[in-house]
């Protein structure tokens, strides 16, 4: 991804160019392949090339359009043959990503957003109105950030968060809400950990005037869109088509891709069909890799022969990466960064991946992240039988609670009674273990972010789009937040690309019938037979991939008896109970099961707490995250009309 900033003083002063070179030699390392600098009395724009297919390197950017408007893009656009036909002869066949958008928002404005498909993120400066306009793709799949200051006059924009934090000039209030979605699942797309920064939501734009700034959601999944074909094998063509498709769009580079092997369902998926269509031409890249991790130590996680057998059909043995879970907790925070996510603390087999891609020039990395969630990898009957019970088909609902009690080898009338729950109002029912605070939190804490901390969790509703697609857009927003806590690597840069998160693909996903996605017995039902002679069977025949259980789980019990500052920092900000966090993983030690992904997330968290303390990022006088800008407040109101937050 290649890396924008920017700066606009609404109230005319001009922008400082000290601060454009300071932030230059910060960013140089996330784009290596030459700078360009805009300047015009109080606009100044930088951006940082990081090239990934061959139409990249013939862009010029920040870019003036015809109608003079200021462009700044980063990402990859997948439909370029359609908006070519959409703008007629202001762009040729072989012109440019960038090329294409300008002359398509000189035409249609802000409505080409809808209009693009990919993984992208955009600034327009646009002189005639004198407006700036920041917007990303629907899945949020390319970071940008901003920050508003000097009364709503300046802002500052960024696809990196280290420039806003490094050089605003003090330090910031932790975000409360950002913290409570990183220890339950992940924090809202448009949330960063810090108060006074915000990040671009998803599948909106945001458009900043002298008057101020507004939101606006350009495109969404239609709940109405349905797809329905005569047979089964109907819909496993129209799946290998899409799938093939997303797959290609994301082959589309002019050097090798890197891709993410597991052994599961989901990765050998993409790696097989990258296969196929290498085999017949109808990619630009040149070559695929794998990569793996694997422990042998871990008895639950035997993946060995899985990623042999998918190496064994391709004749390609990948880069295998040993992972010693025992050791989960010996990472720490990445020196003088001010982030806070999964990916930004180092450890030893992220040193190891992150030494193979320098030493193989990968630039693109391929990731499994979504197949389980929208293939139908979550073995649950309630979202089909929800939808059976608001659609009135009395007969249906009884003959599916048979085949799911049969499966599930639960009584039918737990699932009905589990059906009809995820429409009680949340206020009305204590919520389950998994979605309610942990114990080590301060109580105040616990109160302020309850809907965070239980993920966000949104009761189903009886009356409007039906409750699977209600259940999809409730997995989207995790997904998306998933994909904003994903921070880009500097040392080196590469760009991660989904497959499973494409476009195109999920409206096909979100508008079959569920029974053709999971079915009493067989997870991923249409991935499996969809894919038969393209998978190994011993992929597509295996139960559930296997998680580790036993490494995290004993590496804190050893944490807990060589430290004595568990959750001191977090404790210093009104977040943590450090004697409750001790108790708790006392009980480690004594072999009783305790929540081992939250605990974990918890002590990174107290070690980013501290490293942010140290580095100045973080104010040490917050304690009740109660202080935010007027900005923030707004902006959170809007979101959630929009239904982001």
């Amino acid at each position: 991804m290649s890396i924008q900033f920017g700066r606009l003083n609404f109230d005319g002063r001009p922008v400082k160019l000290e601060d454009f070179e300071r932030v230059g030699l910060a960013i140089v390392a996330y784009g290596p392949d030459g700078e360009r600098f805009h300047h015009r009395e109080n606009l100044g724009i930088l951006f940082r090339a990081f090239f990934t297919t061959s139409e990249a390197r013939y862009e010029a950017q920040p870019y003036v359009s015809t109608s003079g408007a200021i462009v700044t893009w980063d990402g990859r656009l997948d439909n370029r043959e359609e908006l070519i036909n959409y703008v007629g002869h202001e762009v040729s066949a072989t012109a440019t990503d960038l090329a294409i958008v300008a002359a398509a928002y000189d035409r249609c404005q802000t409505k080409l957003f809808a209009k693009l498909i990919g993984d992208w993120a955009l600034s327009i400066w646009n002189p005639a109105d004198q407006s700036l306009l920041l917007a990303k793709d629907p899945l949020g799949a390319r970071p940008l950030y901003y920050s508003v200051t000097r009364g709503e006059q300046q802002i500052t924009w960024s696809s990196v968060l280290d420039p806003l934090v490094l050089f605003a000039g003090h330090s910031f209030p932790l975000d409360e809400e950002y913290v409570a979605g990183w220890l339950s699942s992940f924090p809202a797309a448009h949330l960063t950990p810090y108060i006074g920064i915000r990040s671009v939501p998803p599948s909106c734009f945001v458009r900043f005037t002298r008057r101020g700034q507004t939101f606006t959601k350009y495109w969404d999944f239609d709940p109405h869109q349905r797809i329905r074909h005569r047979t089964d094998a109907d819909y496993e063509e129209h799946f290998r088509v899409v799938f093939s498709e997303s797959v290609r769009r994301r082959l589309r580079a002019d050097g090798p891709v890197l891709a993410e092997l597991s052994g599961g369902m989901d990765s050998s998926s993409i790696i097989c069909v990258a296969d196929q269509l290498i085999s017949q031409g109808r990619q630009e890249a040149r070559r695929l890799d794998t990569v793996s991790y694997y422990d042998s130590g871990e008895p639950n996680w035997n993946e060995l022969p899985y990623l042999a057998e998918v190496e064994r059909a391709r004749g390609q043995a990948g880069c295998h990466i040993p992972v010693n879970s025992l050791g989960a907790l010996n990472v720490a925070p990445e020196e003088g960064r001010p982030i806070l996510t999964p990916n930004s603390f180092s450890n030893e087999p992220q040193r190891r991946f992150l030494e193979h891609l320098r030493s193989s020039g990968y630039r693109v990395v391929l990731s499994g992240i979504g197949g389980d969630e929208v293939a139908g990898g979550v073995p649950t009957a309630i979202p089909e039988l929800s939808d059976l019970l608001v659609s009135g088909r009395v007969c249906e609902l009884a003959r599916q609670l048979q085949y799911w009690a049969l499966d599930r080898r639960r009584p039918c009338l737990h699932l009905l009674a589990e059906a009809l729950r995820s429409f009680v109002p949340r206020g009305l029912l204590r919520p389950p273990l998994n979605r309610r605070p942990p114990v080590w939190l301060q109580r105040r804490f616990s109160e302020r972010n309850k809907f965070a901390l239980s993920g966000y969790d949104v009761r189903l509703r009886l009356f409007g789009p039906l409750p699977s697609f209600q259940e999809n857009l409730k997995t989207l927003q995790i997904l998306r937040g998933q994909l904003a806590a994903w921070i880009p690597s500097s040392n080196p840069v590469y760009e991660e690309r989904y497959p499973y998160l494409d476009r195109t693909l999920l409206e096909f996903l979100f508008a079959v019938p569920r029974a053709q996605l999971l079915r009493p017995g067989a997870r991923k039902s249409l991935l499996r037979r969809a894919l038969r002679n393209v998978v190994p069977a011993l992929i597509l025949d295996r139960k559930r991939k296997a998680f580790v259980a036993r490494g995290p789980t004993v590496a804190l019990a050893s944490f807990a008896s060589n430290s004595n500052r568990l959750g001191s920092a977090g404790e210093s900000l009104g977040i943590i109970d450090s004697r409750r966090l001790s108790e708790v993983l006392q009980l480690a030690r004594r072999g009783i099961e305790i929540p081992v992904v939250t605990i974990v997330r918890t002590l990174l968290l107290d070690s980013w707490i501290r490293h942010g303390l140290d580095c100045g990022f973080l104010d040490p006088a917050q304690v009740d995250g109660t202080r935010q800008p007027i900005a923030d407040i707004v902006a959170a109101r809007v979101l959630k009309v929009l239904k982001l937050s």
